[in-house]
């Protein structure tokens, strides 16, 4: 395996540090997510590429959640978030290497994570291979190439995805495609006016703590009433076979 000390902030743009000067927070916006995901999630969860570990805080009530990053020092701040929560365990993961010995879970989540490789169904392969038959894979992507901008770039996305390429790199990855659907139009349609169309490198603190707290609650309500057929993101869901 290959420790890759500051991917995490390549990735994200922000700095391994455990504090919010990292980077502006979104509890809001975390929230909306995880009442996304968390549905699809068995009682034992591992969460790749999951950083400083603030989307696994929100679990509780679950036998074991794993959370790994390929980022030693991320892994470290994570270690020491969850020191005194007994059915979190830690450790350094790198899909791009050889998979380690972990006791296989019901259910893997991976946050932002798929773009950065350029073999996609490859990456799923070994997702897969720490999850147990029938257990779920949870993918949360960045939705749409037409919102493909310098931020992007910045930190290393090959692409942006839609539905159907989602369901086309998990059907080739030998899994069932359970779920594939855009989310969160409201931010779909603040990022191309702020990133894409605005020009800026990525997204302002300023802005982002404005959309935590008025756009996510709207969001919410749209998602319950409308067929969204774009979003900012798209969330998929495949099955291993049993």
């Amino acid at each position: 395996m290959t420790e890759d000390p500051g991917a995490f902030s390549r990735a994200t743009g922000r700095v391994a540090t455990g504090d919010e000067e990292g980077g502006p927070d979104k509890p809001k916006y975390r929230r909306y997510q995880y009442d996304l995901i968390a549905p699809h999630c068995g009682r034992s969860v591992l969460e790749v590429g999951a950083g400083l570990g603030e989307f696994a805080t929100q679990f509780s009530g679950r036998d074991r959640v794993v959370v790994t990053d390929v980022d030693p020092q991320a892994v470290k701040v994570a270690a020491e978030r969850f020191a005194d929560r007994p059915e979190f365990e830690t450790a350094v993961l790198d899909l791009g290497g050889d998979m380690p010995d972990i006791e296989p879970v019901e259910s893997l989540i991976a946050i932002n994570v798929l773009e950065h490789f350029d073999d996609d169904a490859g990456t799923l392969r070994n997702m897969a291979s720490v999850v147990s038959p029938g257990g779920n894979l949870v993918i949360w992507v960045p939705g749409y190439q037409a919102l493909y901008g310098d931020f992007d770039r910045r930190v290393g996305h090959f692409r942006r995805y839609n539905p159907a390429m989602l369901s086309g790199a998990m059907r080739r990855a030998g899994l069932t495609v359970k779920l594939a659907r855009p989310v969160n139009l409201l931010g779909g349609l603040a990022w191309w006016a702020a990133v894409r169309k605005g020009g800026t490198g990525s997204p302002k603190p300023g802005l982002v703590g404005i959309y935590d707290n008025y756009v996510v609650p709207v969001t919410r309500v749209l998602d319950k009433v409308l067929p969204v057929p774009f979003g900012q993101s798209v969330l998929g869901v495949a099955q291993l076979p049993k």
